[in-house]
């Protein structure tokens, strides 16, 4: 009975990491990419930025032959999986894709950028009972 607990334990444990390795991600700006010293000029390079939970990573995209540029998917949520160096997705056509990350950056907390310590109503005077 215990040997029977321990492997449905193990096997929930599997599927919940295989189910939350993809999150929502939203791509959030394309710019071209600017090769650098040593690399081949391309047309088709993309930097990607992908806004994942509180993150933004920035992606070097190849875009395939026949697929539409990447120019016109900003805005567009995508599921994704980030690894420590790659961040994967699939494409329209159910591909997996790796690709590297270039840089990533964590934004403040939403919490954070909304906590002022004056409070709005200090700052706007109101007239008093004298003024008026």
């Amino acid at each position: 009975m215990i040997a029977i607990y321990i492997s449905s334990f193990a096997i929930l444990a599997i599927a919940q990491s295989a189910t939350s390795k993809y999150q929502p991600g939203t791509i959030m700006a394309v710019e071209p990419h600017a090769s650098g010293p040593g690399e081949k000029a391309s047309s088709r390079t993309y930097d990607v930025s992908v806004k994942v939970d509180n993150t933004i990573y920035v992606v070097l995209y190849t875009q395939p032959p026949g697929t539409i540029s990447p120019l016109y998917r900003v805005g567009l949520q995508i599921l994704v999986s980030v690894g420590s160096n790659t961040i994967k997705f699939n494409d329209q056509l159910g591909r997996s894709q790796e690709l590297p990350i270039l840089s990533r950056r964590t934004l403040p907390d939403a919490k954070q950028k909304n906590a002022h310590p004056i409070s709005l109503h200090r700052l706007i005077r109101t007239p008093t009972q004298a003024q008026i």
